[in-house]
């Protein structure tokens, strides 16, 4: 698992994580490929966070081990920090700094300095769309624009991996699609993209998606590329059947063009949405706590935060 040489930017083999008596990740097994966007779905609480916590190395699992990039998750935490950008489900950057500030504080945390942080703002600030909103303060950017600060702050080091978490909950709907293309557009330049979401019908967007449920793996595959047909489980590398109970009831989860994950109700013989309604939330990315403002707040000097629950 720490050869770099492989296909694979994320490996993870039977992990787990138990809280006590609760487990919140239940031996999950999957593969993610280098440059592509990977989509992790399911309800909240299903294990979503946890298992992305734990592949940045913030929690130790309980069992199992995960590589990412070549890294193992326990003993070479630093070297995949160093090549990962993150935005968690909370927006934590400074609202009281105007935009070119949260850059400039970012560049900071992240070495980046000079002539290249000079190169790396511009680039950032055309791709984003915000280069007349460089003075403006953080708080006073609607939720799009400051998710793109955002995703911005995340990738101004480079990184060779970026970690989503619900990085477009609370958004509007034009917003999440302006924000997909900049996903896009990274994906294309070869970064590897891992987003997780509970929006249904952003499951379309991804190379391949993952369902987990209640701490397990339920399916994994890619969407199914036809209008009208369901996906069938173990048809090329579309949606498969995972092994055991939770592999029969992925069968009633399907992928259509344009429609995403909908569960099949067998009682009504229709279909009905499977996505909660989304909740208070934004991205973030830093490395420390700010005990200042009571937050998980970007702190030059500190490590990568843990990520708390809206």
């Amino acid at each position: 698992m720490e050869n770099r040489a492989d296909n694979h930017a994320i490996e993870t083999v039977e992990l787990t994580k138990r809280f006590d008596s609760f487990t919140a990740v239940d031996r999950v097994s999957f593969t993610v490929r280098r440059g592509e966007i990977f989509g992790f779905l399911g309800p909240n609480g299903a294990g979503k966070t946890t298992t992305i916590r734990m592949l940045l190395g913030l929690i130790i699992p309980t069992a199992g081990r995960a590589s990412v990039l070549g890294f193992d998750i326990i003993s070479q935490v630093d070297e995949i920090q160093q090549r990962i950008g993150y935005m968690s489900q909370r927006f934590s950057l400074y609202d009281d700094l105007t935009v070119a500030e949260n850059l400039n504080f970012f560049g900071g945390a992240y070495s980046v300095r000079g002539a290249r942080l000079a190169a790396r703002k511009e680039a950032i600030l055309e791709m984003a769309g915000l280069q007349e909103r460089e003075g403006e303060l953080a708080g006073n950017l609607s939720g799009g624009w400051r998710q793109r600060l955002a995703l911005g702050c995340a990738i101004l080091h480079e990184p060779e991996m970026i970690f989503l978490d619900e990085p477009t909950a609370g958004v509007d709907p034009i917003s999440r699609r302006e924000f997909w293309d900049l996903l896009y557009t990274l994906s294309d330049e070869g970064r590897t993209i891992f987003v997780t979401t509970h929006y249904m019908d952003e499951a379309e967007h991804c190379h391949r998606l993952a369902f987990i449920q209640r701490g397990r793996l339920a399916a994994i595959g890619s969407p199914a590329d036809q209008s009208g047909k369901d996906a069938r489980p173990g048809d090329g590398d579309r949606l498969r059947r995972a092994g055991g109970r939770h592999g029969r009831a992925a069968g009633n989860w399907s992928v259509r063009r344009g429609v995403a994950l909908r569960r099949a109700d067998p009682r009504r013989g229709r279909r009905r949405r499977g996505a909660p309604p989304p909740d208070q939330s934004g991205p973030a990315r830093g490395w420390g706590r700010d005990t200042k403002h009571g937050n998980h707040r970007p702190v030059a000097g500190g490590r990568v935060p843990r990520s708390r629950k809206t």
